[in-house]
């Protein structure tokens, strides 16, 4: 009878796992919201740090882990050995291996870009590598852009990476705890910037005939903007940067736009002092909305897909404090409602994704860090 028992498990295991129905589905949990109820599905599990994700064309996903190795996610949740020729990162506070993302024309070219924190004379700054993925190895790897100067410390590195429809790639960068080189066009601290794929300058970028300013800079007056998205029906660009204490924004992006840091802010010193009494002030972009306390966002997405019909056109955005995904509820380009979801994941939400395929994922930021897949329940 034992015996029977045991031979009827092991089938039912196999049927499962034949049928796409392994641990992860097993251990799904089911969520209810305003709007749909959903289940939180662990894709995979056992990776350091994810920090950035992409999806292939065939369905497998491309994921960063800080520590510096990038990984290729199955569509049954097995994960690749880290792929090789990937570059030499410093991995130290906050830098490491960042963002990737995909080129538009990938599947002709099988370029892929990855933002990471590249060590060098002065300290170590924000870099952009470019190389063909091809199986488990990056080849003819080569840096196109670089953060201008390098400095010392592990804070601020920003690093989310965005095309936009005539090409060229958006790069967001942290001021790196210096908080007024955020208003100084000389540098690139602070700043998001915008370059054609192969590192050269556009010709309409704003600051590029300004004497004095470095020629890739799009926007400026940021902290750390850890969350960009382009809208794909509205056009919109969406970012999302950091507070110190309290004062997170949400942002639409704007070419030649100062986004205030640290002159004007809703935020304040760690310590509580204050870091500017304006709130306002004319030639400064106002933020859509902000958060105080602090939710240190991380990772975003406009909900575009076919599973979530209830949630189109809505904001997803990660939390690191406390870890949560927080949807934002939107009436064009105000915000008329927040609700906070995955607060029992326990886990901080570093980055959140549309998938091809209409479901939402999410990275969870710790030494066993895990991919996860939101998907719809009646």
């Amino acid at each position: 009878m034992l015996q029977r028992l045991i031979f009827l498990g092991i089938l039912i295991t196999g049927l499962s796992v034949a049928l796409g129905f392994g641990a992860s589905h097993a251990a799904a949990k089911v969520e209810q919201s305003s709007k749909a109820n959903f289940e939180i599905v662990t894709v995979t599990d056992g990776l350091e740090r994810p920090w950035g994700l992409a999806f292939l064309p065939d369905g497998r996903m491309l994921v960063t882990e800080r520590p510096g190795r990038l990984r290729i996610v199955s569509a049954d949740g097995s994960l690749s050995e880290p792929v090789a020729g990937v570059p030499k990162v410093a991995a130290t506070g906050q830098g490491g291996m960042l963002d990737v993302v995909l080129d538009p024309d990938f599947a002709d070219n099988q370029l892929i870009y990855l933002s990471f924190n590249e060590p060098g004379q002065g300290g170590s700054g924000t870099a952009v590598l470019r190389g063909k993925l091809v199986g488990q190895r990056l080849e003819n790897p080569e840096v196109i852009f670089r953060m201008d100067p390098k400095l010392g410390g592990g804070r601020h590195f920003g690093s989310r990476l965005v095309f936009l429809p005539d090409g060229t790639l958006l790069i967001s960068l942290g001021e790196r705890g210096r908080q007024d080189r955020a208003q100084d066009l000389g540098n690139h601290q602070g700043t998001v910037v915008r370059i054609n794929p192969d590192g050269s300058i556009p010709d309409d970028n704003p600051f590029k005939d300004r004497e004095g300013a470095q020629p890739e800079i799009y926007s400026y007056g940021h902290r750390n903007v850890h969350g960009m998205f382009r809208d794909p029906e509205t056009g919109t660009v969406w970012s999302h940067e950091y507070g110190a204490l309290g004062g997170d924004e949400l942002n639409i992006l704007k070419p030649g736009a100062n986004y205030g840091w640290p002159i004007v802010t809703h935020s304040r010193n760690y310590s509580g002092t204050i870091i500017s009494r304006k709130t306002e002030a004319p030639g400064i972009e106002p933020p859509v909305t902000y958060w105080t306390p602090s939710i240190s966002p991380s990772g975003m997405t406009v909900y575009r897909g076919d599973k979530f019909p209830q949630w189109q056109g809505d904001i997803f955005v990660g939390a690191l404090t406390p870890g949560h995904l927080r949807r934002l509820e939107m009436a064009g380009d105000q915000v008329t409602s927040q609700e906070t979801l995955l607060k029992g994941v326990g886990s901080r939400i570093r980055d959140v994704r549309t998938g091809p395929d209409g479901y939402i994922y999410v990275l969870t930021d710790s030494r066993n860090g895990r991919l996860l897949k939101l998907q719809p329940v009646s």
